[in-house]
């Protein structure tokens, strides 16, 4: 060896020594493990209610207890307190029965293997009026209850309870049938080589025992079919014309038959995505998702009058803006700002009134910027708008999204529903005969879940009046007004009230405490009693922080909601990291447990380390109304990432944060953000972890993204500056991106597409992880494990230096 070879050598141990000994000095400032709170049960798992008993003497739910290897059934009594475990044997005769009953509950209907009956509970009775052996659907009453209704293949049936007949309904025809259904795939033969394989696989990848060829599995069903025509004295044929029938629903006065038609916008392409490590050793496609820019569907209400034996459609052209073209259009010269025919539009209804006076049905835009309630008169076809919301981003919030509905009120002349009319969902009546329209609630708050009390006298509903991070139940009288406060402790309380009003079943949590089961009396003030504890040894030892919960101020002047986690001053290294969260529009800066628990755990890690941790709500995050739910409309990226930027600013102003030692992390949605932010804001963020990220929007799916940005060939200006990959020679400081290859909600091409480009672009400071097993949400605690490892990894050797 020559002597400068020899010296290389005492340099290089040199340094190792070094780099041993600082590592050494460097004292472990946490007790926790990454390893041990991703394992799977690390927290223990939280129970879950499942019922009152009818007479309001039990409460139901299942619960794994601290030491149990598997959950049980457990019951309370409201005048003993204590869980009581159910066997499953007696939990069949103690809960109460479930079906199919008439308003009294004189009658109830079953439907099994022998096929459709007619119970007398209180007589005893059980008559037997249908037994053949057809698929048979919506076994209902009749409004009037006169008759039993169901439907057999896809045509309606009716048969009246006092005489006895039978009566078909309706006669749909298709002149091709159709169906989504395949032929299973051909088996083939495997040879010795497939079993070399496919031992080999066992051996390399444990878990794929575990998991199986998880390559998906389809169910090929058939369909009973009756022969076309017309029977004897049975209704005319009506011609679908290519469109799929669901929910057909007999009118309250036995004369109209109203049915929902559907025809799918053309098939488009979907992605297919490779599994590499499968249990037989090939590689294997998996069929996913299409992407965003789908054409709209065709949807329309049908109407089959019995009287006339006629089928004709719902007239929608009276409806205020049904023939309005979005705002964005203005955008592009060369678009026309009304369209020659009536919108898409989805319909839901008819609801039908107490007394069956008055049906009134809800519709939808296929873009999501309107929706109308509105009166039907079905023998005309024709309707009145009764309410009209229209949103020039879209529509959602609270019981308004997709799911919100209208109900009645007992005078059979107003109904209910919810509304974002002044920027945040309120609870509204509609008296269908005067028009007039009043806000039950108001104020900067949310109403959700509201429901009737028994007697039709009182609300129910949940609302983060106190606090947008608190989830509180409420009484109030039918009229409005004074809104009564049921729950005390702060947090969320999520209420399932006893069928007689006088008993609460709250699942409670709060930042550092999983959700648990409570009990209390339905009254103002009452003491709320812990049933549960279902935390873990390991969980316990821990002593969990409770974030701050703070405001800053944004860039607009807007008040931003986060939790702001901070080391003890002898442990601080003026680092800091923004946590992301996903989905875009979700809550985390509350104070309840969140749904995030693996990033709480991981952020009180870092804080042990040293580090000042940010979760903020930003612009987009659900809670704070439409304002802040529409803020990232047409541009993603936009004041969602300048409120990252925003946060930054304030921890280094605030907090004594060094303001080249700012890092952020986040999955999906936060994997965007904080690629958009390393790309976009280089000067704010030195190092980021991008999980599970979307890329590029016009990659992802359409009815999220379609909400927010519109389509990719309507709108290609919001996609262009929304999408991190056009932004991708920002890069300055260093990112860790991480990716489950069986991704089917943001798809492995994602990042694959993304690397390319960084390829391209010569950028040296980034890495890929990838995780074979994993799709969008991990579940291996070993892959969770890792991912977490390199992030923690990333912010060390990055802004943790000191």
């Amino acid at each position: 060896m020559t002597a400068s070879g020899k010296l290389s050598v005492i340099i290089s141990l040199s340094l190792l020594i070094i780099t041993f000994n600082s590592q050494a000095q460097v004292p472990n400032r946490s007790t926790l493990d990454i390893q041990e709170f991703m394992a799977r049960d690390y927290i223990g798992q939280a129970p879950r209610i499942t019922q009152w008993s009818s007479d309001s003497k039990y409460l139901y739910f299942n619960w794994k207890e601290a030491h149990a290897e598997s959950d049980s059934s457990f019951r309370i009594s409201t005048k003993n307190l204590n869980p009581e475990r159910i066997d499953a044997k007696d939990l069949r005769i103690d809960r109460p029965r479930r079906g199919n009953f008439n308003r009294d509950k004189s009658m109830e209907l079953i439907s099994d293997q022998q096929g459709l009956a007619i119970v007398y509970p209180k007589k005893g009775d059980t008559i037997w009026f249908y037994t053949a052996n057809d698929q048979v659907s919506g076994l209902s009453f009749s409004f009037d209850e006169s008759r039993v209704v169901f439907t057999i293949d896809r045509d309606l049936f009716s048969w009246d309870i006092q005489n006895g007949g039978f009566r078909q309904l309706t006669n749909f025809q298709q002149d091709k049938e159709k169906t989504d259904s395949k032929p299973p795939a051909a088996k083939t033969e495997r040879n010795a080589q497939d079993d070399w394989l496919y031992q080999d696989q066992k051996k390399l990848f444990p878990k794929l025992k575990e998991r199986g060829n998880r390559s998906g599995s389809r169910f090929y069903g058939y369909r009973n079919q009756r022969g076309g025509g017309q029977s004897a004295g049975g209704p005319s044929q009506i011609d679908l014309k290519g469109f799929n029938m669901y929910g057909a629903k007999l009118s309250p006065d036995n004369r109209f038959v109203t049915y929902s038609l559907y025809k799918p916008a053309p098939q488009v392409q979907g992605t297919e995505m490779p599994d590499y490590v499968t249990i037989s050793g090939y590689t294997q496609m998996r069929s996913t998702r299409s992407k965003v820019g789908s054409l709209p569907s065709k949807s329309k209400l049908g109407i089959f009058d019995i009287e006339r034996d006629t089928a004709y459609y719902l007239d929608l052209s009276s409806l205020p803006g049904i023939f309005d073209a979005p705002e964005y259009y203005a955008d592009y010269p060369d678009r026309k700002l009304t369209y020659d025919k009536p919108k898409a539009v989805n319909i839901n209804g008819p609801f039908w009134s107490g007394d069956g006076q008055y049906g009134v049905m809800v519709a939808r835009s296929f873009d999501n910027k309107d929706r109308w309630i509105f009166l039907v008169d079905l023998e005309s076809g024709t309707v009145k708008n009764l309410d009209h919301q229209h949103d020039p981003a879209w529509i959602g919030g609270p019981g308004i999204g997709y799911g919100g509905s209208v109900n009645w009120l007992t005078d059979d002349e107003t109904l209910y529903f919810q509304s974002e009319e002044t920027g945040y969902s309120h609870l509204y009546t509609l008296n269908v005969k005067t028009g007039e329209k009043k806000a039950l609630t108001s104020g900067d708050f949310e109403v959700s879940q509201p429901f009737l009390s028994k007697n039709k006298k009182h609300w129910y509903f949940h609302s983060n009046e106190v606090h947008p991070g608190e989830k509180h139940f409420y009484k109030m009288a039918l009229e409005g007004g004074e809104r009564i406060q049921l729950t005390s402790l702060c947090g969320s309380n999520a209420v399932r009230l006893s069928p007689d009003e006088k008993h609460m079943a709250i699942t409670f949590s709060f930042a550092n405490k999983p959700p648990e089961i409570y009990y209390q009396a339905c009254k103002p003030g009452s003491e709320p009693v812990q049933l549960t504890d279902s935390r873990s040894t390991a969980f316990k030892e821990y002593n969990w922080r409770v974030p701050e919960f703070i405001t800053f101020p944004a860039e607009d002047g807007a008040s931003v909601h986060a939790r702001l986690y901070q080391p003890d001053d002898s442990k601080k290294n003026q680092a800091a990291v923004i946590f992301v969260h996903g989905a875009g529009y979700l809550q985390n800066a509350h104070k309840w447990w969140s749904t995030y628990y693996h990033e709480y755990m991981f952020h009180n890690l870092l804080a042990d380390n040293g580090y000042t941790v940010l979760d903020i709500d930003y612009r987009g995050s659900a809670g704070y109304g439409r304002d802040w739910r529409t803020g990232i409309y047409r541009w993603m990226g936009g004041k969602d990432l300048s409120d990252q930027v925003d946060g930054a600013k304030f921890l280094v102003k605030e907090c004594n944060i060094d303001s080249n030692k700012v890092g952020l992390y986040g999955g999906s949605y936060g994997g965007f953000i904080t690629l958009m932010a390393l790309f976009n804001e280089p000067d704010v963020f030195a190092a980021g972890a991008a999980l599970r990220s979307v890329t590029d929007w016009a990659h992802y799916n359409h009815g999220y993204t379609a909400n927010i940005l519109n389509t990719p060939v309507l709108d290609s200006l919001a996609y262009a500056k929304s999408s991190p990959i056009y932004f991708a020679e920002g890069l300055q400081g260093h990112l860790l991106m991480c990716h489950g290859m069986l991704d089917s909600n943001v798809h492995f091409q994602d990042i694959v597409r993304l690397s390319q480009r960084l390829i391209d672009l010569g950028k040296e400071n980034w890495e890929l992880a990838v995780y074979p097993f994993e799709a969008h949400s991990f579940s291996d605690p070993d892959a969770w494990t890792d991912e977490y490892r390199r992030i923690f990894k990333l912010f060390q050797s990055t802004i943790g230096k000191q």
